[in-house]
């Protein structure tokens, strides 16, 4: 007769917690500032390409999203990256994570 050996259970949801980097489940977008005019705070317009279902042709959809910008270091026409956060006001659940390209900046080659 063959004897079974039970290994340890672990607890997986405690150590999976503490292993998990808690930043990599929250979205990330990418748009354009629009508005600086508030203090502290950012408006960016998130454009995505939708494909129609009758037409089968792509169209432009946007979004707007109002973001913290603790530093006030955006400003109009630049391309940022956003990260979800928790609610900080009534419209306010994203933050400002890094610009990634100045207004009037040529875009990087890749040659």
């Amino acid at each position: 007769m063959a004897t079974v050996t039970k290994t340890p259970e672990r607890n997986t949801s405690q150590e999976e917690g503490m292993s998990k980097n808690p930043l990599q489940k929250r979205r990330m977008v990418v748009g354009t500032v629009v508005s600086d005019k508030m203090q502290k705070t950012i408006v960016v317009k998130v454009d995505r390409r939708v494909r129609h279902t009758l037409y089968k042709k792509y169209v432009e959809k946007s979004r707007r999203f109002k973001a913290h910008d603790e530093n006030n270091e955006a400003k109009i026409g630049d391309q940022v990256q956003l990260v979800e956060s928790r609610p900080l006001s009534r419209e306010k659940r994203w933050v400002l994570q890094s610009i990634l390209r100045r207004a009037g900046q040529a875009p990087e080659a890749n040659v």
